[in-house]
């Protein structure tokens, strides 16, 4: 089996600018989609689902690493993606993960973008490990590999 790193590193960039574009789109303050979604946490494959009925249009993919979540990846289904799916997707996700009293990692650069226009989620961030998508735009204060952000 041999896989093409550049094309599925292309698709993945492609993938977070179309949703990053989205979150633009719409009023920032509001992130319920334009349909009634079901939350669906699948564990055993690490993701949560946003799912319309009984067909998956978005995830959020995620691991467990030293007692906090990091946060890998976002996709909504390109029909999708105008309708505020991932927006209501990651509130939500985070709105579950603050219940359950934990911290998060961000790799994925489309939760660092909602996050950082909807700063009453940024308390959730590990301050240790927040991680590289988790201040979009900035640099990482001096002597700290993805430390909080310069002023």
């Amino acid at each position: 089996m041999t896989f093409n790193f550049g094309a599925e590193a292309s698709a993945r960039e492609e993938n977070n600018a179309a949703l990053i574009a989205a979150l633009n789109e719409a009023d920032l303050g509001e992130s319920e989609s334009r349909w009634v979604l079901d939350l669906v946490h699948d564990a055993e494959h690490g993701r949560w689902i946003a799912a319309l009925g009984d067909v998956g249009i978005g995830e959020l993919s995620y691991r467990f690493v030293g007692g906090r979540i990091v946060l890998l990846t976002t996709w909504v289904d390109p029909a999708y993606r105008k309708n505020r799916v991932a927006a209501e997707l990651i509130s939500r996700v985070l709105d579950e993960i603050r219940r359950r009293g934990k911290k998060i990692t961000i790799i994925c650069p489309v939760v660092g973008e909602f996050i950082d226009r909807n700063p009453e989620y940024a308390d959730l961030i590990d301050p240790v490990h927040p991680g590289a998508g988790a201040f979009p735009g900035r640099e990482p204060a001096e002597g700290r590999h993805g430390g909080p952000p310069r002023p």
